[in-house]
């Protein structure tokens, strides 16, 4: 999937994105019904609306083959986790991702499991930049 930049995706458009990561392609309806349940047509409106600027922002797909338009996404979670931590990153911690990570592992905020993630993915990195050499 294409990796927008620059993207600024609010609370609500999230909880749009989310709800399409985890049902798939949805209609207005639906997705208004999934964020709103018993929600009326302002309700309707807002997420039409929040859809609209998520298509603005290359973040969702409108397909108008049926009737009732239906919607997905462009971006998966994990380019937008990293564009936000790219953006954090860069607003605090001069472009170097450092920081963050040893305040998170500082902070005891990495579970167990996490820790060793981690180590298994910089051990994987560092192997690949051997065997390249």
């Amino acid at each position: 999937m294409p990796r927008p930049t620059r993207i600024r995706v609010t609370d609500a458009e999230l909880a749009v994105l989310e709800v399409l990561w985890k049902r798939g392609p949805l209609a207005i309806r639906e997705l208004a019904d999934a964020l709103y349940p018993g929600g009326g047509p302002s309700e309707y409106a807002t997420v039409q609306k929040l859809l609209e600027r998520l298509e603005g922002k290359g973040c969702v797909a409108r397909d108008r083959t049926s009737f009732a338009h239906t919607f997905s996404t462009r971006i998966e979670r994990g380019d937008l986790i990293g564009h936000e931590l790219e953006e954090l990153a860069a607003k605090l911690c001069d472009g170097s991702f450092t920081p963050l990570l040893v305040h998170l592992v500082r902070s005891r905020k990495l579970r167990e499991e996490d820790r060793a993630e981690l180590r298994r993915i910089l051990e994987d990195e560092e192997r690949g930049k051997r065997r390249k050499s």
